[in-house]
């Protein structure tokens, strides 16, 4: 796979191009993606993806900010495990965001030689998002291209999407994320030293420094799995702010224990993938009390992914 951070200098020939955001590439992205890339092998072509970032929505002042499922980079991994072989991430800015649909896909098609054009159903191209579905018809009439526009994936009498993802996270419900990702959601960093109180209390924890722009579980305790040089350990990880230790307020962190573990881990990247919640953020009395929990946190998350490998 090719992943170009730019539309700027890029050449193909008959591309068959899948455009939106992707954010976590989700089910229902998945799909669409699956869609595009079975028709472009069934038609000699390339399979494409044109995706943005940052989100739109943040540049053009729908929303403060966003939390993102995926770095860049995750998503592009994600869609060429989908047979994706070209990505391209390109620059959304406010001058962007002025260009017309007119422009942008006179760009595709003399650049990309795009001969169909995929995308789901909220999707509009362009300034002022003019480039809608009956726009993009007549385009591609004119223009030589097809464009299929994909159907939502329901589920509970809901459309899987982000922003569904998104909420489900932000409240703890793994299992709802993990079924609308359809793979267990994962956060990636490098272990970095902490305040060392896990090694402390005998039960060391690899402190994960997560992107700032990212989205993660609410607060509490996870029955996780640790990927780390290849290996797929069983873990718990926490999320918070360790609030049984008042006074000494560090922000909030994503730490892992790794069972049967104590390898230095410093300096390396560290994925974690969550099974489930096992509890929510709690202070405790004083430190015999946490630990107790804790051993209590460990022997709930072993019979969890041992169920679960």
């Amino acid at each position: 796979m090719q992943h170009f951070p730019t539309l700027d200098g890029v050449r193909l020939q008959k591309a068959f191009l899948a455009v939106g955001s992707f954010d976590g590439v989700h089910r229902g992205h998945q799909h669409l993606v699956r869609s595009m890339v079975a028709e472009a092998h069934a038609q000699g072509g390339t399979p494409t993806v044109l995706t943005f970032f940052p989100h739109p929505s943040v540049v053009l002042g729908r929303r403060a900010s966003t939390l993102y499922l995926t770095t860049p980079e995750e998503r592009a991994a994600r869609l060429a495990k989908l047979g994706v072989e070209v990505v391209i991430t390109h620059p959304f800015t406010l001058d962007f965001s002025h260009t017309s649909a007119a422009d942008i896909l006179s760009r595709l098609v003399a650049d990309l030689g795009v001969r169909s054009l995929w995308a789901g159903m909220d999707f509009a191209l362009g300034h002022n998002r003019e480039g809608d579905r009956e726009y993009l018809t007549r385009a591609g009439a004119r223009l030589g291209f097809e464009v299929h526009i994909v159907d939502p994936l329901i589920e509970n009498g809901a459309p899987i999407s982000s922003t569904r993802i998104r909420r489900a996270l932000s409240e703890g419900d793994i299992a709802e994320v993990n079924r609308g990702l359809g793979r267990p959601f994962a956060l990636t960093g490098q272990v970095v030293h902490g305040a060392q109180r896990g090694a402390t209390l005998g039960i060391p924890t690899a402190n994960v420094a997560v992107w700032e722009a990212r989205a993660i579980p609410a607060r509490g305790v996870y029955a996780t799995w640790a990927e780390v040089s290849a290996r797929h350990l069983p873990s718990v990880t926490n999320i918070g702010v360790r609030p049984t230790f008042a006074g000494q307020a560090e922000g909030q962190v994503v730490e892992t224990h790794i069972l049967d573990f104590d390898e230095d881990l410093y300096g390396q990247p560290l994925t974690v993938s969550f099974v489930a919640r096992l509890r929510s953020e709690a202070k405790f009395a004083g430190v015999e009390a946490l630990l107790q929990q804790i051993r209590a946190d460990i022997e709930q998350a072993r019979t969890l992914l041992r169920r679960s490998s």
